[in-house]
């Protein structure tokens, strides 16, 4: 299917559509830099009021960080480390699963991402929720080491 139309469908209404879209661009963003022109698309995408939209937002922005020699991941990654700080438990939970896709190719920003780990707030959470949230900070640390 054409870029064009799986980054239209990534935002569409009907959500097994708009998953499928996701699903087919995240695998694309495993083979190719072809999505890296959308990078600041996909941080821009955190600010969705939809929490489907921001995840997939984020996990695509993510997987842009092999590939991005510009510096634009370095440069949205602190409008985009928003999501750490969403309601939704699952969201946070899929950026910092994301963010393991960020830490091999941008040492850099290690600095970055451990800051805003020590300042999340897991008490917002569930307490069935903030251990596992708690376990993934702990992984996503453990691979900055």
């Amino acid at each position: 299917m054409e870029l064009d139309i799986l980054m239209s469908l990534l935002t569409a209404k009907d959500t097994k559509q708009g998953y499928g879209a996701f699903l087919e661009l995240e695998r694309l963003a495993e083979e190719s830099d072809d999505l890296y022109p959308y990078t600041e698309r996909f941080a821009d995408m955190v600010s969705d009021r939809a929490w489907a939209i921001r995840c997939r937002g984020f996990r695509l922005f993510c997987k842009q960080a092999r590939w991005d020699e510009d510096g634009v991941i370095d440069r949205c990654l602190d409008r985009a480390l928003v999501i750490l700080e969403d309601e939704k438990p699952t969201a946070v939970r899929q950026a910092l699963a994301a963010l393991l896709d960020v830490v091999p190719y941008k040492w850099e920003l290690w600095p970055v991402i451990r800051g805003r780990l020590e300042t999340m707030d897991l008490s917002r959470y569930k307490d069935s929720m903030a251990p596992l949230i708690q376990k993934d900070m702990q992984t996503l640390l453990n691979a900055m080491q």
